[in-house]
């Protein structure tokens, strides 16, 4: 199984922190208005994910592991790539938790190759509707030490 959202070891010790102080939490893509498409941290419960959102994975963060959903829609826009979570000094967006940090949460994407595409293909999606019912993903996405290769370089730190 591939996933479909992974996080750089930067960003994860800051969700690690997150984590420490909310409890658990989760990702939800946002659609880019006035957020410039931002990984939108919330408390876990705090953001009522939709019947169509898709969960792109739960990454290896921990005891709970922490969902990265995105919309439905967008997900038919991206789902050739693959999502990686990254942080960069800055503010974060709206209500997402990192914001009284001084950093902010930053999507960054892969290109999945032909073959993950069509393992991903093979693999059942799942919905907020599929999650409400109990589906769950088989791995959680790992952490990428630096750069994921194959994304564009992270802004200078």
């Amino acid at each position: 199984m591939i996933p479909g959202a992974l996080i750089t070891a930067s960003a994860a010790e800051l969700l690690e922190r997150l984590q420490d102080r909310h409890g658990p939490v989760m990702f939800h893509q946002s659609g880019g208005c006035c957020d410039g498409s931002s990984p939108m941290c919330y408390p876990r419960g705090d953001f009522l994910v939709g019947d169509r959102d898709v969960l792109l994975g739960v990454l290896d963060v921990g005891p709970e592991g922490v969902p990265v959903w995105i919309s439905g829609p967008q997900y038919e826009t991206w789902k050739h790539t693959q999502l990686i979570i990254d942080v960069v000094p800055g503010r974060g967006g709206g209500f997402s938790l990192e914001a009284p940090e001084g950093m902010r949460f930053l999507s960054r994407g892969r290109v999945f190759t032909e073959t993950e595409s069509e393992l991903l293909q093979a693999q059942p999606m799942i919905t907020g509707a599929a999650y409400e019912r109990g589906e769950r993903p088989s791995i959680r996405g790992h952490l990428v030490t630096d750069n994921a290769p194959g994304t564009c370089p992270a802004p200078p730190r």
